[in-house]
């Protein structure tokens, strides 16, 4: 293939990709977008397998290392689970880190590579290959936290040294220092060993930085993990001169970081603040003392008949999903009874919160599984209003996203955060297997309003119950 072929094929692959994050963007569109990013993907890879740059003696090489990861994707897509996405996800980022931190020393100790390169054009290069090494290796292990805690591993809590923050400072100060080094080396054995330090330094502070984030930060973590895995592939795209890779790494980058923006909105958040770690640390403890007032009176216990018997004489109902249900892979139950409340006329509709779950768009990929129709399943902002004129709200193993202490209590660590007002409903019913927190590790006021009813247990075994009593 000629170069210039190989640039229209690295142009069209680029259009593809764009059109992919647009139709990422809306449920009905999710899977067009899917088709367009994987097509885009196929033409990328032959183009660049069979550009000018790939010669003879690599493509046994190439064949071989395609086949083995085409292998491990084809298993993983087999075998894990709609509720393994997060970690998943999270693995699949700690790979690009560790695919940049490998493209960036191999491109170093190339003296082909090297070469190619004099004067400022050879310092810009290095620090691109520093750069790149960087991100990756933040990247890597900040991915591989993420998965332990994602996947329970790694305990939630969080881990917050002595002096943190005055450690990532004189981080960075090594790491600029031994950057300065690693320019000015005059052969690539020296410049190894700035290198080596740089890297070690930057592993740890993936390790230590989402060591210190708690639970509740989780979905942005994920997010920001994807924005730093996009900027890892554009630093590698600038190692190896691929243009494609620098504007594909762009574009994730940017989606990432604007993603992370949202979801820090989401939970009246700034970026900072959940660099700095610290929210969410208890992950389902009892409620810590001074964290907001105490909630005051009664739980009132429902059965899975009672609430059958309420959803049936209502006309509105609105379902709130949260983790517990992606935990108890309730949500084709659910599926099951939103149709048969639809068939005798009840207006059913889903409220979804930004961080619901663990990663942006988990409950949505969830009911997107259990096939339940797209127009039903309405963002926080769409629904919030419709609450006073709801007959139930049913929170399916949510916590956080529901809790009214966001706007009643000005001293809950998760004041001004915004939330589905689910209390204004006529009825609330909160399924949940105890009394525990979420991952923000603060009580729950709406458990005990008068208007709440709990039904405890396991979401699939009580929906189970609810769909035979609504059938009987």
């Amino acid at each position: 293939m000629s170069a210039t072929l190989a640039t229209a094929s690295y142009i069209g692959s680029t259009i593809l990709f764009i059109l992919s994050l647009g139709g990422l963007s809306n449920p009905e569109s999710s899977r067009r977008g899917n088709l367009y990013g994987m097509i885009g993907m196929t033409i990328a890879v032959l183009a660049t397998v069979f550009g000018p740059q790939v010669t003879g003696g690599g493509y046994a090489w190439i064949i071989g290392a395609m086949v083995v990861g085409g292998s491990i994707g084809l298993f993983a897509s087999r075998v894990v689970k709609m509720t393994q996405m997060p970690e998943l996800v999270a693995l699949m980022h700690s790979l690009v880190g560790l695919a940049a931190m490998l493209v960036g020393f191999a491109n170093y100790i190339d003296p082909a590579a090297s070469s190619e390169f004099t004067g400022a054009a050879k310092s810009i290069h290095e620090m691109e290959i520093y750069i790149g090494i960087l991100i990756g290796a933040v990247t890597f292990t900040g991915s591989i936290i993420a998965f332990g805690k994602l996947s329970g591993k790694i305990g939630g809590k969080t881990l917050l040294l002595p002096g943190r923050h005055w450690l990532n400072l004189a981080g960075l100060l090594v790491v600029i220092w031994f950057g300065r080094e690693f320019l000015h080396a005059e052969s690539i054995d020296a410049g190894m060993m700035p290198l080596i330090v740089m890297t070690v330094i930057a592993l740890l502070f993936g390790i230590h930085m989402v060591m210190a984030i708690g639970g509740a930060d989780m979905p942005v973590v994920i997010s920001m993990l994807n924005s730093y895995s996009g900027w890892a592939a554009a630093a590698t795209g600038f190692m190896l001169s691929n243009d494609l890779l620098i504007v594909v790494g762009a574009l994730v980058g940017s989606s990432g970081a604007i993603l992370s923006y949202i979801m820090c909105r989401a939970m009246n958040r700034n970026f900072i603040s959940v660099i700095a770690g610290g929210f969410g640390s208890e992950g389902g403890a009892p409620a810590p003392k001074g964290a907001g007032a105490e909630p005051a009176g009664e739980v009132n216990p429902i059965l899975a008949a009672e609430t059958a018997e309420l959803l049936r004489e209502s006309k509105n109902v609105i379902i709130v999903p949260g983790y517990g249900m992606a935990v108890a892979q309730a949500q084709h139950t659910v599926y099951e009874i939103t149709k048969v409340l639809r068939e005798k006329g009840v207006n059913v509709r889903f409220g979804i919160h930004p961080v619901a779950g663990r990663m942006p768009g988990h409950m949505n990929v969830l009911l997107a599984e259990a096939k339940v129709p797209y127009d039903i399943v309405l963002e926080m902002d769409e629904l919030n209003e419709d609450f006073p004129s709801t007959d139930v709200a049913m929170i399916i193993g949510a916590n956080d996203i529901v809790n009214p202490a966001a706007e009643e209590d000005p001293s809950s660590p998760i004041a001004g955060m915004p939330v589905l007002q689910v209390w204004k409903a006529k009825t609330s019913i909160v399924m949940k297997r105890s009394m525990a927190t979420g991952y923000a590790g603060v009580d729950n006021p709406l458990f005990y309003k008068d208007n709440n009813r709990m039904l405890f247990g396991d979401a699939k075994k009580m929906l189970d119950e609810v769909l035979v009593a609504l059938k009987a």
